[in-house]
């Protein structure tokens, strides 16, 4: 959606659960040492300010990475992008991925927004990162299977329009048609509303071997409706479950 700008919700506390889990996935992943491809539908800007005024304004990373980011061990690969940022910035999910890929690795990040397309530009050009301004999931699509074939990708959408809840079911079941062996990462907002529900529930239907996390946080603000983050993981890498259990953990403690 050309409304939303990812700066006034950068480091809230379901950025924190989605990039967390990410590196994770993608730390499992390149301990083998063939290539993979990194697919991102709504990339953003790729790093962000959190001094900015719109990210002030908000408060919601005062109440998400502020508080959390000291529940995680230092070698967390979560820690280790953050660490790997310049100038003490915030890392959306495409630049968690390019700090923890490799060269041989390939990142292909779809952004509509034009003046976020611009600065994801600015802030991630590499060899290895290709940048395209155009639809996330026309871009899937258009891709899978990829090269190199094994690979993760990221599934992030606004929920602004009340028609990604009923279109990414019917989209994932044609992307895993095409491409049976890739790691997709599905991130849906839990709302006071429970609008993920069905959405969820189709998911499972379609995909029943598919693993599905979810934390509840508090309100960042008085009545704010996002009350937990949840990722639904066609093909999880191995021991990323395991992996999950302190995550999980760490997201009690705000209660």
């Amino acid at each position: 959606m050309l409304s939303y700008q990812h700066l006034y919700h950068a480091g809230n506390a379901a950025d924190v659960h989605k990039h967390a889990v990410l590196a994770l996935a993608l730390d499992r992943m390149v301990q083998k040492p063939k290539p993979l491809s990194y697919i991102e539908t709504h990339a953003g800007r790729g790093r962000y300010d959190l001094r900015a005024p719109e990210a002030v304004k908000t408060g919601e990373a005062a109440q998400g990475i502020a508080r959390l980011r000291d529940g995680f061990p230092k070698d967390h690969p979560y820690i280790t992008a953050l660490n790997a940022q310049p100038g003490g910035l915030y890392p959306g999910s495409p630049a968690i991925a390019q700090a923890l890929l490799r060269r041989e690795d390939s990142l292909h990040l779809a952004e509509l927004h034009p003046q976020e397309h611009a600065a994801l530009c600015d802030a991630l050009r590499a060899p290895n990162t290709h940048i395209h301004q155009q639809d996330g999931l026309a871009l899937a699509q258009s891709l899978c299977p990829p090269t190199p074939r094994r690979g993760l990708m990221l599934v992030d959408p606004s929920y602004e329009i009340k028609a990604d809840y009923t279109q990414i079911p019917k989209w994932l079941a044609a992307i895993t048609r095409k491409w049976n062996v890739g790691v997709v990462m599905i991130w849906y907002p839990i709302l006071t509303s429970g609008a993920h529900r069905p959405m969820l529930r189709a998911l499972q239907a379609d995909h029943p071997q598919a693993l599905a996390h979810g934390v509840s946080f508090p309100p960042a603000r008085e009545g704010h409706r996002m009350v937990g983050s949840g990722l639904f993981i066609v093909n999880p890498p191995f021991g990323l479950e395991a992996g999950l259990k302190p995550l999980s953990a760490a997201f009690r403690r705000l209660r």
